[in-house]
């Protein structure tokens, strides 16, 4: 059995993504990308590091924390403890805003909670006229969103700074963006999500809502003319959620992710 085969074997009592956990360890532990792996074939024997890698993915630890990135749109974002792990259901929010401002764009950007930068340097990325503000209440999480923009080139394009929400911003955005926590508090979650990420990041009181609460009534004010938001939601939320929105005189329109999950609330201003 080769080594990726063996150890696709052993993370099956770990991840449901056994195969691609071993080859992005695998990568890892070469140094070299999982695209360049599969295209030069894996060594007859492991490479130096690569079994403690594996020991550490059965221990529970994520595997974006264990390599290090996340990719996420079109940007591979370092991530790390204390920085919520980017999900491919939040590329939504971006399929949302590109679907509004087409290949023009929107001038200015605010990332409410936006943790290693992940939604907002991912709108820079796509519209590289753009500015934008990235808000998140976590020094750790905001280390990682620096780390980033510096990576892209994007630290003059891209600020940051610690905040509760919307506390003390005064500006108007072309496009707001936030991911909030909205996971009930007695939820049950993967252990290695549950155990590792945030839970600043992830809960949200009994139902979930609590940060919803607190941003709906300020958003009308962030939006600028012709501009929108776009709010992550749970699956089950969007109802709930939308109806926090539509009770500030906003009109909240359900976007469905690649699942056909309800996963985004567009608002426009």
């Amino acid at each position: 059995m080769t080594p990726l085969a063996s150890a696709a074997r052993a993370l099956g009592a770990a991840s449901e993504t056994p195969r691609l956990d071993a080859e992005l360890l695998m990568a890892h532990a070469l140094g070299i990308t999982r695209n360049d792996l599969l295209l030069r074939g894996e060594p007859a024997e492991p490479p130096p590091g690569f079994v403690a890698l594996v020991d550490r993915r059965l221990a529970g630890e994520p595997i974006a924390y264990i390599v290090g990135r996340r990719a996420f749109w079109t940007i591979d974002l370092a991530v790390g403890p204390g920085a919520l792990i980017p999900r491919p259901d939040s590329e939504t929010l971006i399929e949302a805003a590109v679907a509004h401002f087409g290949k023009a764009g929107p001038r200015t950007v605010l990332d409410l909670g936006t943790g290693p930068g992940t939604l907002l340097l991912a709108a820079l990325a796509e519209w590289p006229g753009a500015t934008g503000l990235g808000i998140d209440a976590s020094p750790r999480a905001l280390a990682y969103a620096e780390r980033n923009a510096r990576e892209f080139g994007m630290q003059e394009r891209a600020r940051f700074r610690i905040g509760d929400w919307a506390d003390e911003i005064d500006e108007r955005f072309d496009l707001v963006l936030c991911n909030p926590p909205y996971i009930e508090a007695d939820a049950a979650l993967p252990p290695d999500v549950a155990v590792h990420e945030p839970h600043s990041a992830l809960f949200a009181g009994p139902d979930g809502l609590d940060d919803y609460r607190r941003i709906a009534p300020v958003m009308a004010r962030l939006i600028a003319s012709g501009g929108i938001a776009a709010i992550e939601t749970g699956w089950q939320q969007a109802a709930a959620a939308g109806a926090l929105f539509a009770a500030e005189g906003l009109v909240p329109e359900v976007r469905r992710d690649l699942g056909g999950r309800d996963r985004c609330l567009v608002l426009h201003g």
